[in-house]
């Protein structure tokens, strides 16, 4: 059994409003750090979560059983929380296909936000990693412009920007 690229597991996937005859090129996530505010906050919620029931239990309080719970529940709360910022940043995909470049931004549970470019209006695309931690993780923003002169597309904290770039202007280089 051969082991699969990337950029072939990407291709056998489908989107829900796929052309005919488009074919995905390459899907792409958010570099997984957009996710350390709430890693950060999570901790505070165990925190605050720990330390009622770590006092009853050491002094052996009447109120132990209300530190059980609360503690249950701050570990309930938490599981939601990070659960949610996983459900966005997984399916805040960037999509390159053989028609188009998109940019799904997935907000919680329902909310979605879909920016598309078609690669004939594609008129430059340019990245930017700015910073000590963007530079040593490698992460950065992928800016691609329209002909059109209308706003350009965004792909914020993507992966490695440099190959995410190259990718694309390959991709307008093979449809021009």
């Amino acid at each position: 059994m051969s082991k699969l690229t990337k950029q072939k597991k990407s291709r056998e996937r489908s989107l829900k409003d796929q052309k005919e005859g488009e074919v995905i090129i390459l899907v792409e996530h958010k570099h997984p750090v957009v996710m350390r505010k709430q890693l950060v906050y999570g901790m505070l919620i165990i925190l605050v979560a720990l330390l009622p029931w770590a006092f009853a239990t050491a002094n052996s309080y009447s109120w132990i059983n209300y530190a059980n719970w609360f503690l249950l529940g701050g570990i309930l709360i938490l599981t939601f929380y990070w659960f949610r910022t996983w459900v966005g940043w997984y399916y805040s995909v960037y999509v390159i296909s053989s028609t188009r470049v998109m940019v799904v931004n997935q907000e919680g549970f329902f909310g979605r936000e879909v920016n598309e470019i078609s690669l004939d209006n594609i008129q430059s695309v340019n990245y930017k990693i700015k910073g000590a931690q963007a530079s040593i993780l490698g992460y950065g923003d992928v800016i691609v412009e329209t002909l059109s002169g209308g706003k350009p597309i965004r792909l914020k904290k993507a992966r490695k920007p440099a190959k995410l770039q190259q990718a694309i202007i390959e991709v307008v280089r093979r449809t021009s």
